[in-house]
């Protein structure tokens, strides 16, 4: 079976699933931190976007370069060093559906045998253009779920009080 419509439809519709995960969410919901060492819903829809703008140069030099590399980033120092902490969540949410639909309008034109093209990931090893689709249409599928779950804990510390 093709699996490359629905995970079109999956790709495109990841910018809506993060905006209703967040639907609502005061500032010192989208700060909260679960844990030192766990991203807020802010910083991490600022992530979503990041990875986003990398998607568009991965999924591009994966069509129209013979096997590029696909080099790895440091989210941490991503976080860090681009401010996720002070980003704007609704401009960032903007940035994702944009890039994705921009990318959407690119791979819902390409022939079935172009989604077997390869890059080599660093980290990863080889990936078609199949693997990076599936990739980045759960990326945002998994922290949507992940927002859920911040905003849960945040609740569940507000009733601790």
């Amino acid at each position: 079976m093709n699996e490359i419509p629905d995970l079109l439809v999956r790709y495109l519709r990841g910018p809506d699933l993060v905006a209703a995960a967040m639907t609502g969410a005061t500032d010192l919901e989208l700060d909260f931190k679960p844990a030192p060492n766990k991203w807020s819903v802010r910083q991490i829809v600022a992530h979503l976007a990041d990875t986003e703008a990398i998607a568009v140069t991965r999924l591009r030099g994966v069509i129209a370069e013979d096997n590029p590399a696909l080099v790895p980033f440091d989210q941490d120092a991503w976080a860090e060093k681009t401010n996720y902490s002070k980003r704007k969540p609704a401009r960032d949410l903007e940035t994702i559906r944009r890039l994705r639909a921009d990318n959407y309008e690119l791979l819902k034109e390409l022939p079935e045998e172009a989604f077997s093209r390869t890059g080599r990931h660093a980290r990863r090893g080889t990936m078609t253009l199949l693997d990076l689709l599936r990739l980045f249409a759960e990326h945002a599928e998994k922290h949507a779920v992940q927002i859920h779950g911040v905003l849960s804990e945040y609740k569940t510390s507000q009733a601790a009080r």
